[in-house]
């Protein structure tokens, strides 16, 4: 019965999915997100993370992949709210994170990086967050391997020369990196990623692999597997999200129809999957073997809806109305009760229900900053895009 109106109650949100429904969420979020600043604000040093299971905050040194996520979702939400505790909140986060402008060790850079300090030059025009982006992706083009045409990921585990489908986000960061300084070698670095990348990583349906290491052949291909979905053919959700994001942006920057071709592809493979729920919040891996029990993945739908919407700016009418409207229903699902938490608990971050890496028995069913920073980007655009 509850599962029932549930289902009602999201429907009836996604007809009404408002200027008004919108801007609460928003005002929410912007309380709930200035209470995370300040369980951090006198730990030296330390950024959200998570929860663990007892509901205490998890926190990450600056290295960590995720440290620059908190500090985006401050700046989106000083964009909507023009409040000077946020801009001081964001800027305290974002100075944390500077030193990771010199970080040669991580393709993730342009996650620490262009979300915090991205944002912060997008709505200050402060020079020194310039100097930090330009000195970030001249950090993360040292990874780049000009004869196999794409960046590499990690330096540990078993893999060669892993790339993981993640990586088409640090991109962002090298487009900008050109449109800052005139040079165009960081806009070649990313155009020749996302080519290899659409050429290796992706199915005749449109969905990707996880790891593609290109430093060992198998029947004439890099070796295809996963590390955080459920098996190596699998389309685990969140890297079907990435993909989908990292195209659509590459697009935008770029202009390049084969783009936007491979961002329909994966939009489509997405949103026609027999395995996707009604609400649009897909289980952590399309082919989870405990599907209709799997676990969903906030964080797969947040980033998702953030693409879509902008990826109906690009597509023709047809498709444009399909993915606005799936956008819809998942910002009403999300912004319900079964996904957003109520004030001051949560560990005070925005949105339940997200699944870091199962495989791995990490950070399962529990909040993610990343969830946060693309619900609450995704609120905004569809703020920008239907102002009347």
């Amino acid at each position: 019965m509850q599962k029932l109106l549930f289902i009602i109650l999201t429907a009836l949100s996604v007809s009404s999915c408002t200027t008004d429904s919108i801007d609460r969420t928003l005002e929410f979020s912007a309380k709930q997100t200035l209470s995370l600043y300040r369980s951090v604000k006198d730990l030296d040093g330390r950024l959200p993370r998570s929860i663990d299971p007892s509901g205490q905050l998890v926190t990450s040194n600056d290295a960590y992949w995720c440290s620059g996520f908190t500090a985006g979702t401050l700046w989106y939400l000083y964009e909507y709210t023009a409040c000077d505790s946020l801009k001081a909140a964001a800027e305290a986060l974002t100075e944390r994170i500077e030193r990771q402008q010199y970080n040669t060790g991580s393709h993730d850079v342009g996650f620490m990086i262009y979300c915090s300090s991205g944002n912060a030059y997008r709505l200050t025009s402060n020079p020194a967050y310039r100097d930090v982006i330009l000195n970030a992706a001249r950090s993360l083009s040292t990874r780049f391997n000009p004869a196999l045409g794409v960046i590499r990921s990690w330096d540990h585990l078993q893999w060669h020369f892993p790339v993981i489908i993640d990586n088409l986000m640090n991109l962002e960061l090298l487009c900008e990196a050109t449109r800052l300084s005139g040079d165009t070698s960081f806009l070649h670095i990313a155009v020749s990623h996302a080519d290899t990348t659409m050429k290796y990583h992706f199915r005749p349906d449109g969905s990707s692999y996880h790891v593609v290491d290109y430093g060992v052949l198998q029947d004439g291909f890099p070796l295809r597997q996963t590390h955080q979905g459920c098996a190596d053919a699998s389309a685990w959700a969140r890297g079907q999200a990435w993909a989908l994001y990292g195209y659509t942006m590459m697009f935008r920057e770029t202009k390049k129809p084969e783009y936007l071709a491979q961002a329909i592809k994966i939009a489509n493979f997405i949103l026609n999957h027999p395995r996707l729920p009604a609400d649009g919040i897909p289980y952590w891996d399309f082919d989870a073997p405990d599907i209709p029990n799997a676990l969903r993945d906030a964080s797969a739908g947040a980033i998702i809806c953030s693409a879509l919407i902008e990826l109906s700016a690009f597509a023709d009418k047809n498709l444009a109305g399909k993915y606005l409207k799936a956008a819809e229903k998942q910002i009403a699902t999300l912004s319900s009760p079964e996904y957003l938490a109520e004030t001051n608990t949560n560990g005070n971050f925005i949105l339940k229900h997200g699944v870091g890496n199962l495989p791995n028995r990490s950070e399962i069913d529990v909040p993610l900053t990343y969830a946060d920073y693309y619900f609450v980007e995704a609120l905004i655009r569809y703020k920008k895009q239907n102002k009347s």
